[in-house]
């Protein structure tokens, strides 16, 4: 008795009608003269003086739950909210507007890929809870950077060798140790930081990293597949400039700029009058990478890149808060609706 009481208060729960027939049905089903709510209540009578009191509890539920939706659903048809099928133009088109559409960053993610896809590159995804060897040791990080100080990065706290990847070089690592050059790929995933939430700023993000290795790859090859990119994903017109910087992982490492695509490389406060914007950092890959991964540097060069997917978002749809990407607000996604055919 117990468990036909509770399958009918889920069955109530998930119970709706389209019109004020199907009302009087479910009325009659539970409440009529030979419905299940008295079926129930002369069975209450042999029930055990031990359960009598659980048994007289779930039945008042039911019946409560049952008066309840019942008015519930009666007010509604009331008020028009539902129309009975006989009131419909089953004629009238389908409105498929509702349907959803994809997420900002998803489109550009897609838009990115199709752009390295086109110049020979692959895909490659990896795990999001990673080793420290795949993470920061095969990377060159030394054991005191502060990258791996706990302000900066998620650590499983029974494993301290275990994190939470700050970013998709850990992937690079992977493919280097399994596969011989050359190698020309992408990786796109989930990284996260210690980081306070703003505007600017998430405890997670989305990256797209590239590399290539083969023999007798230059910076200059690195640069005309950054300026292909730029191009591709901004406009024709895009210029870049490569500004010297440090990673671990690449040496010689540079920062890329792009020229603003709001003001054309004029100068405009989002570029700060400079006319140029920070997008993706690169560089040729470090010999001690390679050599970590079992690949000779002496005989393969290479280099690789990475940059944010919500950073490029940023740039194309002009999207100034990045909570605005994870707060899944209907009325901000609806905007990308035909951002992507």
């Amino acid at each position: 008795m117990r468990e036909r009481i509770k399958q009918y208060l889920a069955d109530i729960d998930l119970f709706t009608a389209m019109s004020k027939e199907e009302l009087e049905e479910f009325r009659i089903k539970f409440s009529g003269k030979k419905g299940i709510l008295n079926e129930l209540f002369g069975e209450f009578k042999n029930v055990s003086a031990d359960d009598r009191r659980e048994m007289g509890v779930l039945l008042n539920e039911l019946k409560g739950r049952i008066q309840d939706k019942i008015e519930e659903i009666r007010t509604r048809l009331e008020e028009g909210a539902v129309e009975s099928v006989s009131d419909q133009d089953l004629t009238l088109p389908v409105n498929f507007r509702d349907a959803g559409s994809r997420h900002p960053l998803t489109i550009i993610r897609n838009r990115m890929l199709d752009i390295f896809s086109r110049i020979g590159f692959t895909v490659a995804e990896g795990p999001e809870v990673e080793e420290d060897w795949y993470n920061f040791s095969a990377l060159n990080f030394a054991p005191e950077h502060p990258a791996r100080d706990m302000q900066d990065t998620f650590f499983i706290e029974k494993d301290p060798d275990v994190v939470l990847r700050t970013h998709t070089s850990s992937v690079q690592v992977r493919i280097m140790e399994n596969n011989r050059p050359p190698i020309r790929m992408v990786f796109p995933g989930r990284v996260y930081r210690n980081e306070a939430i703003s505007a600017r700023a998430h405890c997670f993000f989305h990256q797209v990293e590239g590399l290539y290795v083969d023999k007798d790859v230059s910076f200059a090859d690195l640069r005309q597949t950054l300026l292909y990119f730029a191009k591709e994903m901004f406009s024709a017109d895009t210029r870049i400039r490569l500004r010297p910087s440090y990673f671990p992982f690449t040496e010689p490492s540079a920062e890329m700029d792009i020229s603003c695509n709001l003001c054309g490389g004029e100068g405009c406060s989002f570029c700060k009058y400079t006319g140029w914007v920070e997008i993706l950092g690169c560089g040729m890959v470090n010999p001690n990478v390679l050599r970590n991964c079992g690949i000779d540097p002496d005989v393969y060069t290479g280099f690789a890149f990475g940059m944010g997917i919500e950073r490029i978002t940023n740039l194309v749809f002009n999207v100034k808060d990045l909570r605005m990407f994870s707060e899944n607000d209907v009325r901000f996604l609806r905007q990308f609706e035909s951002a992507w055919q």
